[in-house]
């Protein structure tokens, strides 16, 4: 679960094809730099959420994505909501496992954004979506 309490700024990115994944980095990156996160934490972040675009590209038609700046005491971060309508994924565990794909990857998108950010939650239901939603802080 999301800890973050407080949205400070915020802004939603349509994502239907390849080419809106380079304006999408590149804002995430904005945001990232406008809180003063360092890179290797912004790194982390953009591999994140790049992963995380190129699926809900490949397997759910597309979507959208709201990008926030959180803060929690005296800590900022970014959230990312990742949202599409596509069919969904059966089975969260097992996608959640190295190595497990339903398409031709090596496995490893969902497993590896998750370690590389501070909070990750994802919910789906089948016919009718995913919602993926990760945190990084900005010192941590």
């Amino acid at each position: 679960m999301i800890t973050a309490t407080i949205s400070l700024n915020k802004d939603t990115v349509i994502v239907q094809r390849e080419q809106d994944v380079v304006l999408f980095r590149n804002r995430v990156k904005e945001y990232a730099v406008k809180i003063r996160m360092g890179l290797v934490n912004q790194t982390k972040l953009i591999t994140a959420a790049s992963e995380l675009v190129r699926n809900m590209l490949r397997y759910g038609n597309g979507g959208q994505v709201l990008i926030e700046v959180v803060t929690r005491g005296r800590d900022n971060g970014i959230r990312l909501t990742f949202k599409d309508q596509g069919p969904g994924i059966a089975d969260i565990s097992m996608a959640l496992k190295d190595g497990f794909s339903t398409g031709k990857s090596l496995g490893l998108g969902l497993p590896g954004a998750k370690r590389l950010v501070n909070e990750f939650d994802i919910k789906s239901e089948l016919g009718k979506g995913t919602i993926v939603t990760i945190l990084k802080w900005a010192n941590g």
